[in-house]
């Protein structure tokens, strides 16, 4: 899991009058990632694409042409079938044919309909003018303009204007029409002139006579024609795409297979009588690509193994083949080229993998790095469902998921459903633990006679809890990131101790020393939640009986007066240990404080939702106050009315009711209870959306800034087999 799967260099070595079969064999299998001759081999040269490619290319593009005019969607494809040659090329070219008809009509009629609707949006102004076409041109004098403005503005300007003798206004709404004759000294301009600063559009006033109105109506009768013989060619596309739609699919994936196999020399060396064809292959499938290549060509070809790589970087390339000798296989690494990446098959069982699109979001692991998929399916639902922790929202959560992943063919959006699911499954068992559904305490209530072990630590009664769940947060951080550097480790180690000492095993040494430090007090300066007596480990919630680590001071700092501790010996050691193998890095050295630090953003979220859903429940049921005697002090305790609401003074849970905090929308009459209910539901709705968008955006967060950032690169090749998994043809 934490590996993928291991890959072999292969090669294929045989006789040009064979590499025909062979194509077809290895594509059958659909096994090795072919890679790519670079030339650089003396006596081969790149081949050639087998005869006929170009044909099945343009073929491919027409048929794709056709799909994109019809709309033809993997929804439209029919049950498998075989696509002969004689239908490629009698009925694609009759479908292709009458599409391209259909095609023509539908954008000639188109053009036309936007001609029409322009001409109606240019006479609709005109129409509302009320005015005939043939009153507004045609004068030897007298000038006119109709447009969109303000008449007041346009009347001022016309009257303050030398060039206007005489001038009328006609309006309806914001369309004007401007007639004016100017003095003899004037040109033709001279109204035009006169509007520059007026509030003003012109419109162009079509070349036409008559109503306007009567004008207007004609285009409509036009554009009812045109949209009628456009809804006609709209359903004989159709008609062509429901019978033609199943065998484009088919057509299509066919075409697809003859030109991929048709190209595939192009990535092979060759001479003229020999080729050569690199790739890899899961090492565990080479056995079958062996076979079938025997059973197919037999001594035409020769299939070796160059390399088995392993997960060891070695300056840019892979170990050699552990068992050469064995096998026979040359160790000199055949015609491996240096540096070549093996394609990268991430390893992970099915409850993990849907984990793997939160990976690739970042980057797909790179061969010889650790994958971190597994970890992830490991904390973030942990992280998410101690963060919300609550048995509805996780149902929710849960059934979203579901229908995500059930009714999407998408992977990556399948796999996010899976993630809903695991999250929603952990926010449920922590909603158990917490006694809570929707922010109420009902379930704890009922399934524990003592009431749920454990509290969100947002009632003051139950305040210890918030400060238990902040210093769990930085326990969590720590152990988090003790995984990262610690992958980063071993990657280290494959280098070598010393690398892995001072890049990696420095960091961990910084961070358990100043924690440890911080835990045995940090000379008296950290807060007894702690260590001590008050620490929240030792009863304060939790009983476990841990106050803290030993100080082991070692001497006392002369004039500060400070104990140094064996714990601040241990971070200083680490320290010097990555200035001695990344000087640059030791300006970062508070990241082993920040970073942990980071973590308490569990605690916070925690106590902000359970803030919000308390708030929703709160406007809704109404919530009273009960003073209780909590480890010699007293403090609230908060109750919402979910039967009634008690009044001041009455005993409700064993204990006086000393305080209203809300009445409750539910207790205040018909009006409320409606009102309430409204609240109530998009109060919840919205805590489920925030749930999704701050307690799974942080634990993200934690994953890729603070786990990742440790040891995870990413950029590995994705593993393309050369092949085709077919969806719509069957074997020839």
């Amino acid at each position: 899991m934490l590996r993928p799967e291991q890959m072999s260099k292969i090669s294929v070595t045989g006789s040009r009058t064979v590499m025909s079969d062979v194509i077809e064999t290895i594509h059958e299998l659909n096994l090795v990632h072919l890679s790519n001759y670079d030339g650089s081999w003396d006596g081969f040269d790149p081949g050639n694409p087998v005869s006929g490619a170009d044909e099945a290319s343009d073929k491919l593009v027409t048929v794709r042409s056709i799909e994109s005019i019809l709309g033809v969607d993997a929804e439209d494809a029919g049950p498998q079938r075989i696509v002969t040659g004689e239908a490629l090329e009698d009925e694609l070219e009759d479908i292709r044919a009458q599409v391209n008809e259909l095609d023509d009509r539908r954008n000639e009629l188109g053009e036309k309909l936007r001609s029409v609707e322009d001409r109606i949006d240019s006479m609709e102004p005109f129409a509302t003018l009320g005015i005939d076409l043939d009153l507004l041109s045609g004068y030897d004098h007298l000038q006119v303009a109709v447009g969109e403005g303000n008449a007041d503005e346009i009347e001022r300007a016309l009257a303050d204007s030398g060039a206007v003798q005489e001038y009328e206004l006609f309006t309806q709404g914001q369309t004007v029409a401007v007639f004016v004759y100017p003095t003899g000294e004037a040109d033709d301009d001279a109204l035009d002139d006169a509007l520059v600063g007026a509030d003003f559009a012109s419109l162009e006033i079509p070349d036409a006579s008559g109503s306007p109105e009567e004008y207007v109506a004609e285009l409509k009768h036009d554009k009812q024609k045109l949209e009628s013989k456009l809804n006609g060619v709209e359903n004989e596309l159709n008609d062509v795409k429901l019978d033609a739609a199943g065998f484009l699919l088919a057509a299509e994936e066919k075409l697809a297979i003859e030109v991929q196999k048709a190209e595939a020399p192009l990535q092979f060396a060759t001479t003229e009588n020999a080729f050569v064809a690199e790739g890899w292959i899961p090492t565990e499938k080479y056995a079958e690509l062996k076979s079938n290549l025997d059973s197919a060509v037999g001594e035409h070809v020769e299939v070796d193994e160059l390399e088995r790589a392993s997960y060891e970087e070695k300056g840019g390339h892979h170990a050699p083949l552990e068992k050469a000798e064995e096998t026979g296989i040359a160790t000199d690494g055949g015609h491996v080229t240096e540096g070549e990446n093996p394609p990268v098959v991430q390893k992970n069982p099915g409850a993990v993998k849907p984990f793997e699109v939160l990976v690739q979001t970042i980057n797909r692991p790179k061969y010889f790095e650790f994958d971190p998929t597994v970890i992830l399916f490991l904390t973030f639902p942990l992280f998410f469902g101690f963060m919300i922790g609550d048995f509805g929202y996780g149902t929710l959560y849960t059934l979203i998921g579901y229908f995500i992943y059930t009714k999407f063919d998408n992977e990556a959006v399948k796999s996010l459903g899976g993630i809903a699911i695991w999250a929603g499954a952990f926010t449920m068992l922590f909603g158990v633990l917490y006694g809570e559904v929707f922010g109420l305490h009902i379930l704890g209530e009922t399934i524990y006679s003592n009431g749920p072990p454990l509290h969100k630590g947002l009632q003051p009664v139950e305040g210890e809890f918030a400060v238990g769940w902040l210093v769990l947060s930085l326990l969590a951080g720590i152990a988090h990131l003790t995984i990262g550097w610690g992958f980063d480790f071993v990657e280290n180690l494959e280098h070598s101790f010393t690398d892995a000492v001072t890049e990696s095993g420095s960091w961990i040494m910084m961070m358990f020393g100043l924690w440890a430090w911080i835990f045995s007090g940090a000379g008296g300066s950290a807060p007894g939640l702690l260590y001590g007596a008050e620490s929240v480990f030792n009863g304060n919630p939790f009983p476990f009986g841990f106050t803290g680590f030993p100080a082991f001071n070692l001497f006392t700092i002369p004039v500060l007066g400070f104990p140094f501790s064996l714990w601040l010996g241990i971070f200083f050691l680490g320290l010097v240990l990555l200035v001695v193998g990344e000087p640059i890095e030791a300006v970062e050295f508070l990241n082993v404080l920040v970073n942990v630090l980071s973590y308490t953003r569990l605690a916070a979220v925690l106590l902000a939702k359970a803030a919000m859903a308390f708030v929703v429940n709160m406007l809704f049921f109404g919530v009273y106050v009960t003073e209780e005697h909590h480890g010699g002090e007293t403090l609230e305790a908060w109750h919402f009315g979910l039967g009634h609401m008690p009044h001041l003074g009455d005993m409700a849970h064993g204990h006086e009711v000393t305080a209203i905090m809300f009445p409750g929308l539910v207790h205040s009459g018909v009006a409320g209870i409606i009102g309430g209910l409204v609240v109530l539901l998009l109060g919840h709705l919205l805590v489920l959306a925030l749930g999704i968008t701050s307690a799974g955006l942080q634990a993200v967060r934690l994953e890729y800034v603070e786990f990742f950032g440790k040891f995870y690169e990413g950029g590995g090749e994705k593993y393309e087999p050369f092949g085709y998994d077919r969806s719509y043809t069957t074997q020839d």
